[in-house]
């Protein structure tokens, strides 16, 4: 079982899904259940406001949270009547991710989780990257080279947009996978769209209907962050710090914040796409229309749009895949991607207490 909790805050993704690996070492993967369980309205603030937390604060969010995610885990062990499960793999919910100063921060990774659902559980991935000094981000495209080679790239357009593709190198040496995110998306979507009273941005249907800004474009093009060659990572403290600014010093009406930052994303994103390459849309993203328009609108690029299914739990399929590697102490964790040392088998596994469980 695959678990994954985005920066968006649209809920916990869980999928169900059972692995082949084939004669010739390719993975296959069928998701045999799955739902995104939304955050309550309580939930969803304390969140949002953790990343002001004190570090005691922090301390009883995560216990509270590990409480919280093993309830809506074994609640869809019992809704769905899965049995027999190698493992639950779960990302847990970012809290902080400063990679600069080697702070990551995933709450819901908690030993006791193992015993609070009765399942031997993969987690807490992205400590170790930083410890052999990655990135700790983004984990997700050794999955996209094992389960979705056949796309020039993979594109995620959740909190943040990442896109993740391969690298050939020169004198014909074996390709490396190259990944890194790209841009903020639906962290910053979502909370222009809450001021005019949405979850989110439909189809981008109120940023289709504002104006650009030629000011905040030019400004929200000129961010440092844009001129980094990777391996580069974003967290929602950089956008706190270096966008939210650019957007409350604005005198524009929040549709043309919305028209105008959706350009900026969609501009930013297609000058990473060769022309004419074939690119695996996922993450909640994928349904803003007028996003995808705006792109296509700078590069001549297949956008491939995969069923609902994908779209909304590829995460969550990858991380099951990162458990299944980590427990086959196989590496899931590529220092193309995140700048460590080394490849590496990331990850923590715990089991429960009953001795039953740990044999």
């Amino acid at each position: 079982m695959g678990v994954m909790s985005g920066t968006s805050l649209d809920g916990i993704d869980v999928a169900q899904i059972i692995f082949n690996l084939s004669e010739k070492g390719t993975w296959n993967y069928k998701i045999i259940a799955s739902e995104t369980i939304s955050y309550t309205k309580v939930w969803k603030d304390k969140l949002q406001k953790a990343i002001s937390f004190s570090e005691k604060n922090l301390t009883i969010l995560n216990s509270e949270y590990t409480l919280y995610l093993a309830e809506v885990i074994s609640e869809f062990i019992s809704r769905k009547k899965i049995s027999k499960l190698d493992a639950v793999c779960s990302h847990g919910h970012t809290i902080l991710h400063q990679p600069q100063k080697g702070i990551t921060l995933q709450i819901g990774n908690l030993p006791e989780i193992a015993s609070l659902i009765n399942q031997k559980v993969v987690c807490d991935f992205r400590v170790q990257d930083l410890d052999l000094g990655g990135n700790g981000a983004p984990l997700v495209p050794i999955g996209d080279r094992l389960l979705f080679s056949e796309y020039d790239y993979c594109l995620n357009l959740g909190g943040f947009a990442n896109i993740s593709f391969e690298e050939k190198r020169a004198n014909n040496e074996d390709s490396k996978r190259v990944a890194y995110d790209v841009c903020p998306v639906n962290t910053v979507l979502n909370y222009l769209a809450e001021q005019l009273g949405f979850l989110f941005d439909e189809s981008g249907n109120s940023a289709r209907g504002g104006k650009l800004s030629k000011k905040l474009f030019q400004q929200l093009n000129d961010l440092s962050f844009y001129k980094m060659i990777p391996p580069k990572s974003l967290g929602l403290e950089w956008v706190k710090k270096e966008l939210f600014p650019l957007l409350s010093s604005s005198t524009i009406s929040i549709e043309d914040q919305l028209h105008t930052i959706t350009e900026h994303f969609a501009f930013q994103l297609s000058s990473t796409f060769k022309k004419d390459s074939t690119i695996l849309v996922t993450g909640g993203g994928a349904y803003n229309s007028y996003l995808l328009e705006r792109i296509n609108n700078y590069k001549k690029i297949n956008l491939i749009i995969p069923p609902a299914e994908l779209i909304e739990f590829k995460e969550a399929l990858i991380f099951a895949l990162l458990g299944i590697l980590k427990l086959r102490n196989e590496n899931n964790c590529l220092k193309s991607v995140t700048g460590a040392k080394k490849d590496h088998s990331s990850g923590v596994i715990f089991f429960p207490k009953n001795p039953l469980e740990k044999a």
